[in-house]
C-alpha cells in the first residue's frame, strides 16, 4: 500500500480504487490474451509526431482517433490547458525527449472547444489550495508560477496561435521541427487546423 495515502488517511478509498484497476486489469489481460496478446511495437513513434494536449476527461480515446492516429504512432504528452508556460517544466522536458531521443519531427498542440482553463485563475486555485489546508507559505512561494499558468489561458484558437508561437520560438526546439495547432471539439471530434506548419 502507497505510504503516502498511509499517511493522508486515504487507505481505505486507495485500496478500492486499487481493487477496481486490478479486476480491471485481468479482464483487459484476458481479452488482449484472447485476440493474440498486445502487439509489440517500438518506443519511437512511427508518425514522428508529438501531440501536445489537454488532460480533460472527454479527450480521452477521442484526441488520437480523431486524429487517425493509433497504438505507437505518437507520443502524446496532456497538460492542463495543452500549455507550457515556464522556460523549463515538466511538459516542455517531455517535448524535448520526444524530439532528442524519440526522434520527433512534427509537433501538434491540440487545444478543445469548452477548456476548464478559460475559468481557472491563480486566485481561485489558492482559495481553495487555502480551503483544503494548505499553508499560506506553501502557497505564496508558487502563486507566480500558478499566475503565469492559469491567468492568461483564453478562448481555444487564440490559445492554440499563442503556444504554436511559443514553440516555434523556443531555442530548445529545432527549427526543423514543425509545429501545427489544432481545436477539437469534444462533444463530436471535429478537428479544425488552426495553425498549418507552413505559416
Amino acid at each position: 500500500m502507497c505510504v503516502v495515502c498511509k499517511k493522508k488517511g486515504k487507505a481505505g478509498r486507495m485500496s478500492k480504487l486499487a481493487d477496481f484497476f486490478k479486476a480491471q486489469n485481468r479482464e483487459f489481460l484476458k481479452v488482449a490474451r484472447g485476440q493474440g496478446g498486445l502487439p509489440q511495437i517500438d518506443k519511437k513513434p512511427v508518425r514522428k509526431l508529438a501531440v501536445l494536449t489537454c488532460m480533460d476527461t472527454r479527450l480521452l480515446y477521442i484526441v488520437e482517433p480523431a486524429l487517425g492516429l493509433n497504438r505507437g504512432e505518437a507520443v502524446v504528452i496532456k497538460v492542463a490547458g495543452a500549455r507550457i508556460t515556464e522556460a523549463f517544466d515538466s511538459a516542455l522536458g517531455s517535448l524535448l525527449v520526444a524530439v532528442y531521443e524519440l526522434g520527433v519531427t512534427d509537433v501538434a498542440v491540440v487545444v478543445h472547444d469548452d477548456c476548464g482553463m478559460v475559468h481557472t485563475t491563480a486566485d481561485g486555485l489558492c482559495e481553495k489550495m487555502a480551503a483544503a489546508g494548505v499553508s499560506v507559505t506553501d502557497i505564496q512561494a508558487i502563486r507566480p508560477h500558478l499566475e503565469a499558468w492559469a491567468d492568461p489561458v483564453g478562448e481555444p484558437v487564440p490559445a492554440v496561435r499563442d503556444m504554436v508561437q511559443r514553440l516555434r520560438k523556443n531555442p530548445y526546439i529545432p527549427d526543423s521541427v514543425q509545429v501545427y495547432g489544432i481545436s477539437i471539439n469534444p462533444a463530436n471530434g471535429k478537428i479544425h487546423v488552426v495553425e498549418d506548419s507552413m505559416e
